[in-house]
């Protein structure tokens, strides 16, 4: 290789780094409960495409779930014990962001599940290649996005009140979402210290939330909520 040769990318993090296993567990349990959370938002749906769009996004939650599972097993970890820890922070989330209306479950199901996919998209890139792949796999977009876009712009274009009722709703979600985040870090220093390798420092850390929140204004302004 000559001296003017680029360096190769090389990932920061470890595939047997013991915070790989905490990062598959709270992924696994965020997954589970988007699973219970969707699975009943459906039942307000008022349309039965509605009803439909939410049940394939909750099934989809749950293969993601199952992915997490296995990459667990193939650990030898436990996967029930593992998620333990983390159930208290996502089921104060959940407690704290229970949608009151179909249209506060959309926007939930659109930009709620996506703060946290952006926290974590921002450090894949630091994993090892085997362990990154399936974090990006569990991550991606469950589907029907389109849907529940065309639900939301729909009501909002017509409903001032409702437009501004739901922007409310946004900054609410986002901020449960990163007090939860900001709990769990505090709480599992295996967690956190791949969430600091992967951003290499505290103002690393702080610019991630930075870019949730910036990732956030762009999904809200997809739905026409600006």
């Amino acid at each position: 290789m000559g001296a003017d040769s680029p360096t190769p990318s090389v990932p920061t993090i470890a595939a047997d780094h013991p915070g790989v296993a905490e990062l598959f567990a709270v992924l696994a349990y965020g997954e589970i409960s988007a699973f219970y959370r969707l699975a009943d938002d459906a039942r307000m749906a008022p349309t039965l495409q509605g009803k439909v769009a939410l049940a394939s996004m909750a099934a989809a939650e749950m293969s993601h779930f199952e992915i997490l599972q296995k990459a667990l097993t193939d650990r030898g970890v436990d996967t029930y014990a593992a998620m333990d820890p983390f159930v208290r922070a996502f089921d104060a989330y959940h407690a704290s962001t229970d949608p009151s209306t179909w249209l506060e479950s959309l926007v939930k199901a659109y930009v709620g599940d996506g703060i946290a996919a952006d926290f974590y998209r921002e450090i894949a890139h630091s994993l090892d290649p085997a362990v990154g792949e399936i974090v990006r796999e569990v991550l991606a977009e469950v589907g029907h996005s389109e849907f529940v876009v065309h639900e939301v712009r729909a009501a909002v274009a017509v409903s001032k009140t409702e437009k501004d009722r739901l922007m409310l709703w946004g900054r609410r979600l986002l901020g449960e979402a990163i007090t939860q985040a900001q709990y769990v870090l505090a709480q599992r220093d295996e967690l956190t210290d791949l969430v600091m390798n992967a951003t290499g420092s505290l103002n690393g850390v702080a610019a991630l939330f930075d870019n949730m929140q910036a990732k956030h204004a762009e999904r809200m302004a997809v739905l026409g909520l600006v």
